[in-house]
């Protein structure tokens, strides 16, 4: 029996304290770890899969839009309790701090690569981006702001689905942003949805499926009701890839697939020829 006991080592344990946390990130498509500088750098895709990160709205507008040429519109308007929701308000706040934003859409003017546009960005961050009624108006009036100003109308989804917080007024805005798209079409201008991870429910079923040219991110999920949902209501086995963009590339949903650092020069070729 040893008189004496080997004191714990202490030094990784404090440089630990010290580290802050959020400056590495593990890529889930391949494992390799990777300093946040270099996803910035990369637009937060991974440098050795390409597997793409989630990107803020900010860093999204940043990403597409010509410097200093987004102009932020609608940025006022606020969620209300309109359900008496048990903690709702206080959950949109904190979400409010949090990413920035004053709800889960991000909407302005902006140009891309010279070519005038009015641009909406989901975050996925706030609230899983669900749709609630700010959501639905803010994306309403861009579109119509795109209308009013012979702007083509560019749409980022990503996004739960509908916000559950907000019951009928939430599945409105399926109805309302499909007519604000439909009065833009009449007009004779175009309609640029892209769509990033993951897609679903009245979102999907909705504006981000309408579009005249759909884009979609390597491997992001498309659907409406999630892969579990539909197996279990269908009683099959789903096909393999199910819900990717790739599957719905191969069966017509997606127009193109396209890699985020390429993204705004494809939406800008685009727009030459939707726009002549």
């Amino acid at each position: 029996m040893p008189i004496f006991k080997k004191p714990p080592f202490r030094g990784d344990a404090d440089k630990k304290r010290d580290m802050p946390e959020g400056l590495w990130q593990k890529c889930p498509g391949c494992g390799e770890v990777i300093h946040e500088l270099e996803l910035k750098n990369t637009l937060r895709t991974c440098p050795k899969c390409s597997h793409h990160f989630t990107l803020g709205a900010k860093e999204r507008v940043e990403s597409l839009a010509d410097p200093d040429s987004f102009e932020e519109i609608d940025a006022d308007l606020i969620s209300v309790d309109a359900l008496g929701f048990k903690g709702y308000t206080d959950k949109v706040e904190k979400y409010r701090k949090s990413t920035g934003l004053g709800d889960a859409a991000l909407t302005g003017r902006a140009t891309v690569l010279g070519h005038k546009v009015v641009l909406g960005v989901m975050d996925f961050r706030f609230l899983g981006a669900s749709m609630g009624s700010v959501v639905g108006e803010k994306l309403t009036r861009a579109i119509e702001t795109a209308t009013a100003e012979r702007a083509a109308a560019i749409i980022v989804s990503a996004s739960g689905g509908a916000r559950m917080h907000e019951g009928i007024l939430s599945l409105m805005q399926m109805a309302k942003t499909s007519g604000a798209l439909a009065l833009h079409s009449q007009a004779g201008l175009p309609f640029i949805s892209v769509l990033t991870h993951p897609t679903t429910g009245g979102v999907t079923a909705s504006f981000a499926t309408l579009g005249d040219i759909i884009l979609a991110e390597p491997g992001c999920m498309i659907g409406f009701a999630g892969p579990r949902v539909v197996k279990e209501t269908t009683h099959q086995e789903l096909p393999e890839g199910f819900q990717t963009a790739e599957f719905m590339h191969e069966h017509g949903l997606v127009d193109m697939i396209v890699p985020r650092r390429e993204l705004r020069d494809r939406i800008a070729g685009l727009l030459g020829y939707l726009l002549r």
